[in-house]
């Protein structure tokens, strides 16, 4: 007698919708992603501390800026083009009492890069946390469709950012520090259809653990987030229709994460909490075992 299988179905979980731009609006999604528990109170983890999120203007970096000011922080963040997600950003976190700064530019270019950290430094007097959290994704069928173009770009985002906003912000970084990296579980299972940006995450997993390594003697404390899926512009701005409706199935919670779910991740690995953790990586990811 023949097995029979069940295909599995992915199951719809929102509106189908896609945006024609990119970076993608957070103001334009249905239903749209919760970037804080309004039950949660904070703590006041990092009175006195300043922290510069990269991508702060929605999606986890939003929700990563709401938590730190709930934690007593001063927090500045770049943002790209996306002019009233940012200024949404900035409501949100000042109902808090925080001090914000806004810094619009690109962080492929490293004279921005330098320029946003000395920004912060002069309108705060200091900088304690750096959370290097901007990214893009751009899905191609096979590697002979990624251009030099796209290649250099989704580099230059993901990864070179990094290097540019780490190597400026070192000066101002003292004993207690710490750098946050946002990596993807695309670094440890690959993507198909996402050769460059999954090339790019596994290239950050191996910065993180190389760079704790290079800080560890001075204090300054070195680790990673490796959301799984998560709603936020980047779906809608990535993927067609259909697949945004589903996004997110597939995980054994068989749903997206929502920002406000990350957060708390980067709030734990930026405060004294994880005094004794540095190179290591946190997998909020519903559920999917990876090899960590």
């Amino acid at each position: 007698m023949a097995n029979k299988s069940k295909s599995k179905k992915s199951r719809t979980l929102r509106p189908a919708q896609t945006q024609d731009r990119q970076p993608g609006l957070e103001s334009e999604m249905r239903p749209r992603p919760k970037a804080e528990d309004n039950a949660e109170a904070g703590s006041n983890k990092f009175h006195g501390r300043v922290a510069l999120i990269t991508g702060g203007d929605s999606g986890i970096g939003r929700a990563v800026a709401i938590s730190f000011a709930k934690e007593g922080a001063d927090v500045a963040v770049i943002y790209l083009d996306e002019d009233s997600d940012a200024e949404e950003t900035r409501e949100l976190v000042e109902k808090h009492g925080a001090r914000f700064l806004l810094l619009r530019g690109d962080v492929g270019d490293p004279a921005v890069c330098r320029e946003a950290i000395e920004q912060t430094v002069r309108e705060f007097g200091r900088l304690d946390v750096l959370v290097n959290n901007a990214g893009e994704q751009h899905p191609q069928k096979s590697i002979d469709r990624i251009s030099p173009e796209q290649l250099e770009r989704t580099f230059k985002t993901n990864i070179f950012s990094m290097f540019y906003l780490t190597s400026a912000a070192l000066p101002h970084l003292q004993k207690g520090s710490a750098i946050i990296n946002t990596t993807s579980v695309t670094a440890y299972r690959g993507s198909p259809t996402l050769l460059d940006y999954a090339a790019t995450k596994g290239a950050i997993v191996a910065f993180t653990r190389s760079l704790a390594g290079n800080l560890a003697e001075r204090g300054i404390r070195v680790n990673a987030v490796a959301p799984g899926p998560v709603w936020t512009p980047l779906i809608p701005s990535t993927f067609p229709a259909k697949k945004v409706a589903q996004f997110g199935s597939d995980v054994p919670l068989k749903r997206a994460g929502e920002p406000e779910e990350i957060a708390p991740s980067y709030v734990f690995l930026a405060s004294d909490d994880a005094s004794y953790m540095t190179g290591q990586v946190l997998h909020p990811n519903g559920g999917e075992i990876i090899n960590g």
